[in-house]
Order: structure tokens, then sequence, then C-alpha cells
């Protein structure tokens, strides 16, 4: 197992514990990555000792002596790197009690160290110590274990869970980023401690769940949440879109599924979180607005403007950032059927116009949304929709090129409204800038200051002011 610790890193930091004489091992998440062939630079390191005193040893003993962050209290200590997060931590055991998330600490060996832990393969630990460096301790078969590709606790899942519930959100995440299994009893446990999940905080929750959403195929996970019963703990709104209403022999595609299709999809075009948690909530309001209507079948109009309205709400509870974040995807919910709605029609210049108006910059993210969007079982249907929506988007990068609407900002401001009527601030500027805003969207005049300025006389002629102030075309 040498082989796996041949980078200088593991050597300094060997040599300056057997100065110190504290027993050190790399256990965890860098070591799974080893044998998964991961790229990662996290380091957890184990001691027998204080790792605080060790990680001031390792620094010191580095070119450019990286600082030391430590907290005393927790007995940790990081280093940092360009290339390396380096955390030594001393070796300890936990109790619980079963109303909290807080655990009672004592130091304990590595054994309970490893008993503590989430799953067996974040159980593999390899020696820095002399005489068995490189050596790899496997007490919970964690090698067998990532080789048959399952999940499985250390301890009876009953305790794990109940000890940390987070770690049921963990597990699903796993399986989620490198496609394992959760062992049967693992996953049995998860769905009789599910409740549990409720005296985590929900920014641990969330964080999870961010790390879900981002990984290469988050349908594996979020089928897992709602398998199991987290989701409808943690994320009501979405596991409540799942199922499908039969009236009089008309039904409507599962909107649950068609969620993580969408969703999957998406994650093929684009890294993005934001836009991702767009494709979850574009028809979050569906279950809200669905309607059987004779002769239409199934509709859910104007589940695109609720469903904007809710992201506001959904953000709040799950901890999300409520800034520039939430306003996209807000934008990206209201937005999501327009470039559908003109595939399908014939397509005025004004309609495009509104579109880039209101889509401004994030009209690409708009557009990869609403490929994503695009799911049915007849191939030939999708090949269809996703030529109407090239076209559309065609058109209206000519539109922009010729109009320049996106990120629009009117010819003329408010202010040099009230210069040349000689008024005071009041809904008639509002009316004036509307009124002007609306003519050139809908094509009646260019998007040209001096078209703007004779539109405005004529305004507000019609409103019964007398030009005061002429403008100028400059």
């Amino acid at each position: 197992m040498k082989q796996y610790l041949t980078h200088p890193l593991f050597k300094v930091i060997a040599d300056e514990a057997q100065k110190l004489n504290i027993p050190a091992w790399v256990v965890g998440g860098y070591v799974r990555d080893l044998f998964l062939k991961r790229p990662s630079k996290d380091v957890d390191v184990v001691v027998l000792g204080d790792g605080i005193e060790l990680a001031h040893a390792v620094s010191n003993a580095l070119p450019g002596k990286p600082k030391v962050n430590f907290f005393k209290n927790f007995g940790t200590a990081q280093l940092k790197s360009a290339d390396w997060e380096v955390e030594f931590v001393g070796a300890r055991k936990e109790s619980y009690v079963s109303h909290s998330r807080k655990p009672e600490v004592q130091s304990g060996s590595l054994q309970d160290d490893q008993n503590r832990r989430d799953f067996t393969i974040n159980t593999l630990a390899l020696s820095l110590n002399k005489n068995d460096f490189g050596a790899l301790l496997d007490p919970f078969n964690g090698v067998a274990h990532l080789e048959q590709k399952i999940l499985q606790t250390p301890l009876a899942p009953d305790i794990t869970f109940s000890d940390d519930p987070l770690r049921m959100m963990r597990g699903i995440r796993f399986a989620s980023q490198l496609q394992f299994t959760l062992h049967p009893a693992t996953l049995a446990s998860i769905k009789a401690n599910a409740e549990r999940i409720s005296i985590v905080s929900m920014e641990r929750v969330t964080e999870e769940l961010n790390k879900i959403i981002q990984c290469p195929k988050p349908s594996t996970g979020f089928k897992l949440l709602f398998d199991t019963g987290l989701l409808r703990l943690i994320f009501p709104e979405l596991a409540n879109m799942q199922g499908v209403k039969i009236v009089d022999g008309k039904t409507h595609k599962d909107n649950f599924y068609h969620t993580l299709q969408v969703l999957d999809q998406i994650c093929a075009d684009t890294d993005d979180l934001w836009l991702r948690w767009a494709a979850i909530l574009h028809d979050i309001a569906k279950p809200l607005t669905q309607k059987l209507i004779p002769g239409e079948g199934w509709t859910f109009h104007g589940h695109e403007d609720r469903g904007a309205r809710m992201v506001a709400g959904i953000f709040k509870k799950m901890k999300l950032p409520m800034n520039e974040k939430m306003k996209f995807v807000e934008k990206m919910v209201l937005l999501h059927l327009r470039p559908k709605a003109l595939a399908e029609s014939e397509v005025s210049d004004s309609a495009m116009r509104r579109l880039l108006f209101e889509a401004g910059n994030d009209l690409d993210s708009l557009f990869t949304l609403c490929r994503a969007d695009i799911t049915s079982k007849n191939t030939e249907k999708v090949k269809q929709y996703r030529e109407n929506l090239a076209e559309v988007e065609q058109k209206i990068r000519e539109v922009e090129t010729r109009d320049r609407i996106k990120n629009w900002q009117p010819p003329i401001t408010g202010e040099e409204i009230m210069f040349a009527f000689g008024i005071d601030p009041g809904k008639t500027i509002g009316h004036i800038k509307n009124s002007l805003k609306d003519a050139i969207l809908d094509g009646v005049i260019k998007n040209d200051r001096t078209e703007a300025i004779q539109w405005m006389e004529e305004e507000g002629k019609k409103l019964g002011l007398n030009l005061k102030n002429k403008l100028t075309n400059s």
C-alpha cells in the first residue's frame, strides 16, 4: 500500500509525527478516493495525541510555512495550500442523547474513531507510522464494499443514523455521486429513522441536498430521498408532485418523475447549481394549479407565475441565499414556458423583443432550461420540438442584433420627461415610460432616441401636457 502515499506531504507528516511520538493515520474520504481513482485534495489525519501540535510542526517543516487554523475546543487544526487541505484531529469516540445532534466527545482509539464513521468505505485508514508506513487498516471490509459498490454502515445502521441523522442524507448523496447501492439493511434503517432528520439544522440538510443536485445524475439521489420518506420531510413541495390523477380516463404525466428527467437532462449541459434549482422548481406549482377541463383534458394554467411566487418561500425555508441567485431562479421559473410557446406558433418580432427584454443576460440559461424541459418517449416528437426551439433561438438572436433589446434601457429617462413638460414626479411619468417601452417592444417605433422623443411629445399631448423644454437628440 505504500504506493498510495508517494506524495512528499505524507513523508513530512510522518516524520513530524515520529519526532513528537504521535501515532497518526490518513483516514476517510481521501483514502476512499485513492481506491476509486478520484482526485481529492482534502486529507484527514487522525492522531493519538495533540493534533494541533502536530499541525504546527508540519507547517514549520513545509515550504512557505502555511498558516495553521486551529480550534482548541475541538482539538482540530487545518493547513491549507493551493493543492491541499489537511485537517488534523485527535481520535475520538462519541455518545448521543436521542433529542440532540450534539454528541459528548471523548478521546479514543483509532478503532473508536473508525466505529463512529458513517460508512465502511469511509473507515479505511493508511498508516503514517514508521513501523508500518502505508499499511492499510480495513476493519469493516471497506475495500470489498468499494469493489461491490455497496454503502453499508460500520456499526448497526440504526445506531449510526440515530446518532447523526444527517448520515442518512450523506448515504444517499454517496449513492448518487458514486452510483453505489445502499445495502438492504442500511436502506431499511433510513426508512425507519427518517423522522430523526427533524433534529438536524436545515442548513446542514440543504448542504447535502445541494451536493446531490451537483451530481452528474441527481435523479438517483432524489428517488432515494422519495422512497425513504426523507423528501416529504425536507422538501414536501417536490414530494407532492409525485403521482398521476385519472378522471374519466384522462391522465397527466407524473410531474415528479418528469422534473427528475428535466434535472438529469439539464445536468448534461450545465454545472450551474442555480440553473439546476430552476429545473427542480420549474413545475413546482403544478399540483396547485391542475384542473380537468372537459374537452381539453388536464391543464396547469398559470403554474409558471404561481411557481415563481413560491420560490422565495422555498428558498427561505431551506436556508438558500435570498439574493440575486433566488431572483435568477424566479425568473427562470416564470419564463420557462415562453420559448416553447413561441416555437409552437407563428413568431412575431414583438413577442421575441418582449422575451429578450424580460430574459436579458439570462437568455442562454432560459433556452438551456427549455431544451431540458422537452421530455417524451416519442423520439421523433422530441427531435421536432428541439428543432423548433433552435429556430426560435436563432430568430431571437437576429432580432437582438437588429434592435438591441436585451438589457434595454429607455432612450429617455424619467428626469428628462419631467424636464420636458415641467412636471413633478408622479404616475404620469410612469405612464409615459411604459407607453414608450411598449411602443419600442411592439415595433411601433425604433429603439432610437429621435423617435422616442417624438413619441413622448405625442403621448404628453394626449395627457394634456404642454411641452416646456425641447429635448435634444444627443
